[in-house]
C-alpha cells in the first residue's frame, strides 16, 4: 500500500508508539481490525509467521490489538491455534470494541486489557444467511424459530417463515451456537484461569480444582451467550458487567501514562482505516504495511 507524506508520518509516529507498548508489554504487538472471516485466515497466518520471523523478542508472548465486530467461531479456533504455535503467551488488547467471535477470541488470551470506554459483546457467531449467504448472527435465526414454536397457535405469516427455514441450515446455526461456547469455556480454562491456584474470596487460600475451573467457565459461557439478557447482537458488554461475572479483566483506565500510549498507538490506525474504508487491516512495525 503507498502511503502520502501525511500518511507517512502518521505510521512514523504509530511504529514509534508500537516499539514503546512492546517494551512496556513485553510482547511483539500485532494491530488487527476487520472480520474474523475465513477469507482473512490465510493474511492472519502469513503475517503472524513474518511477525515472528522478524522479531528479535525473546519474550515468546504477543499482545494483538483487537477491534472487530465479530465472525465466524471456526475462524477464530483456526487464529488462537495460531497465536498459540508461535507464541507460549497471548494478550489480547480491546481499546474499543471486539463483540460476538472476538469476545471469544479474547477469552483464549492469558490476559485481557480494557478500559472504561472498551466493551466485549454477547457470544453469537455468525453464519451464513439461508437465503443470501451473507454473513448473520446465528442466534437471531435460532431466536426466532423458538419464538414461534412456542406460541402454540400459528399465525399463517409464521407458517410460511418456518417453511422457508432450511433445516439444515438451522442445525448449523445450533452447532455454530454450541461451538462458541465448548470454544469459550475450553479457553477459559486452559488459558484464562491457568493462575488461578487459589480462591481469593471464598474460602480464602484454598486449593481451586480443575472441576471448580470447569464450573466458572460454563457460568461465563451460559451468561454471555445468553440473548434474553442481552437482547442485542451488538450490545456492550464494558467492565462492570464482565466483573459481575467474575472475569478478571486488566484495567488501565487509570494508568494515564499507559492508556495515552495505547490510544496513540490505537487511534492514528483506526482513523486511517476508517477513513480508507479498509474492511480488514493487519499492523506490526516490522513487517510493515
Amino acid at each position: 500500500m503507498s502511503l502520502d507524506l501525511f500518511d507517512r508520518s502518521i505510521f512514523d509516529l504509530v511504529n514509534k508508539r508500537a516499539e514503546a507498548l512492546e517494551d512496556r508489554l513485553k510482547a511483539d504487538v500485532l494491530f488487527y481490525s476487520g472480520g474474523i472471516q475465513p477469507n482473512f485466515f490465510r493474511n492472519f497466518r502469513d503475517y503472524v509467521e513474518e511477525m515472528k520471523l522478524k522479531s528479535s523478542r525473546t519474550d515468546d508472548a504477543v499482545a494483538v490489538f483487537i477491534r472487530t465486530g465479530g465472525g465466524s467461531a471456526e475462524t477464530a479456533e483456526r487464529m488462537v491455534a495460531v497465536l498459540r504455535k508461535h507464541y507460549g503467551l497471548v494478550y489480547f488488547v480491546v481499546p474499543d470494541i471486539s463483540m460476538s467471535a472476538g469476545t471469544i477470541l479474547c477469552m483464549a488470551g492469558d490476559k485481557i486489557y480494557m478500559d472504561y470506554s472498551s466493551s466485549l459483546g454477547p457470544i453469537d457467531p455468525q453464519v451464513p444467511a439461508p437465503d443470501t449467504g451473507e454473513y448473520v448472527p446465528a442466534m437471531g435465526y435460532l431466536d426466532k424459530v423458538k419464538e414461534i414454536t412456542e406460541k402454540g397457535d400459528l399465525a399463517p405469516a409464521d407458517v410460511v417463515l418456518l417453511r422457508s427455514m432450511d433445516l439444515g441450515k438451522l442445525a448449523l446455526f445450533e452447532q455454530a451456537r454450541d461451538l462458541s461456547k465448548d470454544l469459550l469455556k475450553k479457553w477459559l480454562v486452559e488459558f484464562k484461569f491457568k493462575d488461578w491456584t487459589h480462591h481469593r474470596t471464598n474460602n480464602p487460600g484454598t486449593p481451586v480444582t480443575h472441576e471448580e475451573k470447569e464450573n466458572r467457565a460454563e457460568e461465563i459461557a451460559t451468561a454471555l451467550g445468553n440473548h434474553t439478557l442481552w437482547r442485542s447482537h451488538g450490545r456492550s458488554i464494558d467492565l462492570p458487567k464482565l466483573e459481575a461475572m467474575r472475569i478478571q479483566i486488566d484495567d488501565y483506565s487509570d494508568d494515564i501514562e499507559f492508556r495515552t500510549l495505547i490510544r496513540e498507538y490505537n487511534d492514528p490506525l483506526t482513523g486511517f482505516i476508517d477513513r480508507m474504508g479498509l474492511g480488514f487491516f493487519m499492523h506490526n512495525h516490522r513487517v510493515g504495511l
